[in-house]
């Protein structure tokens, strides 16, 4: 399905690259992996070739799609019951989804600026976040600097 060196988005770890396939012996079996090396945070994980569909891994957007996602994702109603938006929210960043992800993000974004979040709906923006500056820096071939002011632009807030 994959090869090395494609480029891939691994549900709540974000975008990275195929470093590599390795072959491991478990239970008597052998197993092939790949080796995903996600930048941000300098991640690398084995993930099962058998399983990375039902795991949701999936290619890179293009660049324009991207780009087009972070522009157009519109922030999302959510409950006023803060455990069932974070149960709303961690099920749309389980998706994999960027389209999703970039809702959830806005949302909380825009909420932050208006009440301030819980500790653990700032550590789901957070997430949110360093999911699409991942997809963002390897569609757009970008440093972190750059992705930062994409995503910013997408939303329409200048950066602090």
């Amino acid at each position: 399905m994959f090869n090395v060196g494609d480029r891939v988005v691994y549900p709540m770890y974000g975008a990275g690259v195929i470093e590599g396939i390795e072959t491991r012996d478990v239970d008597g079996q052998e197993l092939s992996y790949y080796v995903l090396h996600i930048p941000i945070g300098d991640l690398k994980i084995l993930i099962s070739k058998s399983k990375a569909d039902v795991l949701g891994l999936r290619a890179l957007n293009s660049a324009e799609e991207v780009i087009d996602i972070v522009n157009n994702a519109e922030p999302i109603d959510m409950s006023n019951n803060w455990n069932l938006r974070y149960k709303e929210n961690m099920a749309k960043l389980k998706t994999g989804d960027l389209f999703k992800i970039t809702q959830v993000f806005k949302t909380l974004f825009l909420r932050e600026r208006v009440k301030s979040l819980s500790s653990i709906e700032k550590k789901l923006l957070g997430t949110a976040k360093q999911i699409i500056l991942s997809e963002i820096i390897l569609s757009q071939d970008t440093d972190k600097s750059h992705a930062e002011e994409l995503l910013m632009h997408g939303i329409a807030i200048p950066i602090k």
